[in-house]
């Protein structure tokens, strides 16, 4: 007991270039990780270049100390190791790993011996003991199946990996975008901050593959570790599978509700990660936007945290907000095919190497904004041991959590000048325009944008002509916008069959404009009437028509909201309303945003609905089907030219009608009664499109 045990390693440098100890991609390639070299390149080192040699030590003590330490941990920690070989191994392993760090910087804070620690707790085993006294299982088949879920879903992320993965990273995104990703240096440092005393979870937008390589190596170059980020099990493949664990890149399978073994060792390792401050990242929306507009959030691993959280696996959690944005995505065209009802490609080598290839053109730049961190401690109760939350109240916290989540990606996204150009574009109907007609309705929006002081990236300079027919230029090169020129004038329109990829873009930074759009309607409803009544009434219900399309405030914030925007028109609106001048108060609006932000909106929610009223009302509608045969009317509808937008003509828009729909019980079967309801609703949207083109007409 009175040895002293003192850890000892020799750590091996990166050679300094520039200032920085990262290494080139060049050295990762041909010599393999420098922190980790061969026999050959040790004795070269230490020959030719022994600055980079240090023999470091770890914090020392006596046996005696750590028995006691080991005995005390066994007290009150029930996640220590169980053997006291074990205890000492992972202290001093630990230990070096700290001083080891001290050297290399915080980019390469990674998690050593997961597995050992994790299933050699006691705190995992008697879990794993509690689910073996279930009816049929054994205790020794519980603790493999354990061990092998928990070798399928943990990362293990390596130094080697870390500089390797940052340089491709490089290299393939700055094949289509600028070198220099623009964000915000010291929000970034003040979330480094947090993350010294506080655990870290990483929201970000989901628009294109491009999302976690660009956070990735924004992470990297300001020396911060790599988030442990959940990742399908889709992304498995070879060879990239590897390569993404060894990144941090944790596996979780997409469905696994039955299997309780496989959901215990997932919520153990997220309780680890959280109790030693590794950063999470995983997004919320599940996967990459359709249509360019926030998805609807999935509360499954934000429940995971929550829960660790209040199982007391940290003090803290700390959600950030993270905004991802793009100037143009090489994903459009893919988005775009699948809201025409295109099957998704399935992730695989091939599929791989199609997106690398689609980077050989020009996307201009990536933006990163980081919104108001969230957290969980302030937003979420934690109840006392041994007390199971109510399943119910628990999942409407876990809603609203992710609801504000969502909310401060919104508010952060920037409006770039693609955003804003094909808004403009997407509101003239079939007729071209040139450069200059352009920059003409962009003066309007460009009012709006810095009348509300709305975020931009910092190239929003459509106030000049030359800038707009760059945005325009740079829609043509990839198709989106055709251009005419060899006449009188160049003009510009959006391209055939690609509205839907305008319409993303446009979509980026739809929820800037959607509660102008809805006064705008509301307003026309309540022209020539005499009391605000029916205005709050038209707001009221075009707010619950839209709810499962957009992220809309409580009801009572939403209406200050929209009191705030008609105000920014007329300050004395609420006067003229009163005496039915709603129509005054309505022609004072510039820019008019009903026909470019919510047209698309109520025309294909009008396509669900004709299709709804047109079925057998006697009988349950089956979302699939319904899905199917409104595609078929939308291509009708659109031949005829019963839809002024093309972009209607979407499986996302149809599926948020479609719910619209169950939630108003029209998808279930009924008398005749169910029909009438039916029909009603397709006069309401019918109606509601209708006034779009009037308000349309009043800007022409």
């Amino acid at each position: 007991d009175a040895a002293l045990a003192v850890p000892l390693r020799v750590a091996w440098a990166v050679r300094r270039r520039r200032g920085r100890r990262i290494p080139s991609l060049f050295d990762l390639i041909t010599l393999g990780d420098p922190r980790d070299p061969n026999r050959l390149l040790q004795e070269l080192t230490v020959r030719f270049r022994p600055e980079q040699v240090t023999v470091i030590t770890g914090e020392s003590a006596g046996v005696g100390e750590l028995r006691r330490e080991w005995d005390s941990e066994r007290v009150h920690r029930p996640d220590a190791p169980t053997g006291f070989a074990e205890f000492v191994a992972l202290r001093a392993a630990l230990s070096l790993e700290v001083t080891e760090r001290r050297l290399r910087g915080n980019r390469y804070k990674v998690p050593r011996f997961v597995a050992e620690d994790l299933l050699g707790s006691a705190a995992f085993q008697e879990g794993l003991a509690e689910l073996a006294r279930r009816p049929g299982e054994d205790e020794a088949e519980v603790a493999a199946r354990a061990a092998k879920y928990l070798k399928e879903i943990a990362a293990s992320p390596s130094t080697f990996v870390i500089d390797l993965v940052a340089a491709l990273v490089r290299a393939v995104y700055t094949m289509g975008y600028e070198r220099r990703i623009r964000y915000d240096r010291d929000a970034l440092e003040r979330i480094a901050a947090l993350g010294q005393t506080h655990s870290l979870a990483f929201l970000p937008s989901h628009k294109s593959n491009m999302d976690h390589l660009s956070l990735t190596y924004v992470l990297y170059e300001n020396g911060l570790p790599p988030n442990h980020t959940a990742g399908g099990i889709n992304m498995r493949f070879f060879p990239i599978g590897g390569l993404l664990r060894r990144h941090g890149i944790f596996f979780i399978r997409r469905t696994f509700k039955d299997n309780e073994v496989y959901r215990f060792v997932l919520k153990r390792y997220i309780d680890y990660l959280l109790a030693r401050r590794f950063p999470l990242e995983w997004y919320l929306e599940g996967g990459r936007s359709r249509t360019g507009k926030l998805r609807e959030a999935r509360y499954g691993m934000l429940s995971y945290v929550a829960d660790s959280w209040r199982r007391g696996s940290c003090e803290d959690v700390v959600l950030v907000p993270i905004s991802i944005a793009y100037d143009q995505i090489q994903d459009v065209g893919a988005h775009a095919a699948e809201q025409q009802g295109k099957a998704k490609e399935r992730e695989s080598f091939a599929w791989m190497v199609r997106v690398l290839r689609s980077l050989r053109r020009r996307y201009g730049r990536i933006h990163i904004s980081f919104g108001e961190e969230i957290h969980l401690a302030d937003a979420l109760e934690r109840y006392p041991a041994g007390q199971e939350p109510d399943p119910e109240a628990s999942q409407l916290e876990i809603a609203k959590l992710a609801f504000e989540v969502s909310v401060r990606i919104n508010r952060v996204t920037p409006i770039t000048p693609i955003s804003l150009v094909t808004m403009a574009l997407l509101g003239t109907g079939d007729r071209a325009v040139t450069a200059e007609e352009t920059h003409v309705m962009l003066r309007d929006f460009i009012t709006f944008v810095e009348a509300r002081g709305l975020p931009v990236t910092e190239h929003l300079e459509l106030d000049d002509p030359a800038e707009v027919r760059a945005a325009l230029d740079a829609l043509v090169e990839h198709k989106v916008v055709t251009r005419w020129e060899g006449g009188t004038e160049t003009v510009y329109a959006i391209g055939t069959d690609q509205h839907l990829a305008a319409a993303y873009y446009r979509n980026t930074i739809v929820h800037f404009f959607t509660t102008g759009a809805i006064a705008e309607l509301a307003l026309l409803a309540a022209a020539g009437v005499e009391a605000g009544s029916s205005f709050w009434s038209e707001v009221a219900a075009l707010r619950d028509l839209l709810k499962f399309e957009f992220f809309f405030a409580g009801k009572e914030k939403f209406r200050d909201e929209v009191a705030r925007e008609v105000a920014y028109h007329d300050p004395d609106w609420e006067q003229r309303l009163a005496a039915g001048e709603g129509l005054a108060v309505l022609r004072r609006f510039r820019p008019f945003t009903a026909h470019r932000v919510l047209r698309p909106v109520f025309e294909a929610y009008l396509l669900v609905a004709d299709t709804l009223a047109a079925r057998d009302y006697r009988g349950d509608v089956d979302a699939k089907r319904l899905l199917a045969d409104t595609l078929a009317l939308g291509a009708q509808y659109r031949a005829q030219k019963r839809i002024k937008s093309p972009e209607a003509v979407s499986t996302a828009l149809f599926g948020s009608a479609i719910r619209l729909a169950g939630n108003r019980g029209l998808l279930a079967g009924g008398d005749v009664e169910r029909l009438a309801e039916r029909q009603a609703f397709a006069a309401e949207l019918r109606g509601i499109v209708e006034c779009i083109g009037s308000i349309e007409a009043m800007e022409e």
